[in-house]
């Protein structure tokens, strides 16, 4: 009788049923700030109003990076006109190789909107840091054939400017379309 009951209970009631995990309220991924690929410092204040999605990642990434990426372009184009309400924002970790100009190129791929971020290898950490993601320079046969292992997943911002999800790398564009749209609804409200 208590499992029954504790299926009636009320308490979410009125929450936004996400399918990402719910970290609103977070005590990180607060804050960012880094270059473009014009040079041009940018940060997540200037994107109030928008849903923003932040990824962090490496240009010669085979597979999570560019999976990741695509399904957010997927993910705007199916919003349709909403789609303009969503930023995406690749934060690169290998500032080594992701030079400004190969990062800028990188993220045109997904879109005229994506934006590439990229900082000094102790700014990269900072951010890194904050937003608690890993990443690891794993060595290869050569100094530059190395790849990067990191944490496979994106920080979905409202359009306060609030962290508020937890996205797992494989979830789906479905599965994040969905999400925006709780939020953009939200912010409409």
């Amino acid at each position: 009788m208590a499992a029954v009951l504790a299926g009636c209970d009320q308490s979410g009631a009125g929450k936004p049923a996400f399918k990402a995990v719910d970290i609103t309220g977070a005590e990180y991924a607060r804050e960012l700030a880094l270059s473009d690929g014009d040079g041009r410092r940018r940060s997540l204040a200037e994107f109030k109003g928008k849903v923003v999605v932040v990824f962090f990642g490496f240009t010669q990434c085979p597979d999570v990076c560019p999976t990741t990426m695509g399904e957010l372009a997927e993910v705007k184009r199916a919003l349709g006109a909403d789609g303009a309400r969503v930023q995406g924002i690749f934060v690169s970790v290998d500032p080594a190789r992701d030079t400004p100009e190969v990062l800028k190129a990188y993220v045109a791929n997904f879109g005229p909107d994506m934006l590439g971020l990229r900082g000094t290898p102790e700014e990269t950490l900072a951010a890194a840091r904050h937003f608690k993601v890993y990443f690891n320079k794993v060595p290869g046969k050569t100094d530059t054939s190395y790849t990067v292992d990191h944490t496979a997943g994106s920080y979905v911002f409202d359009t306060q400017g609030k962290v508020r999800l937890f996205t797992r790398y494989g979830s789906g564009a479905q599965a994040l379309a969905d999400d925006i749209r709780l939020l953009l609804a939200e912010a409409a409200a």
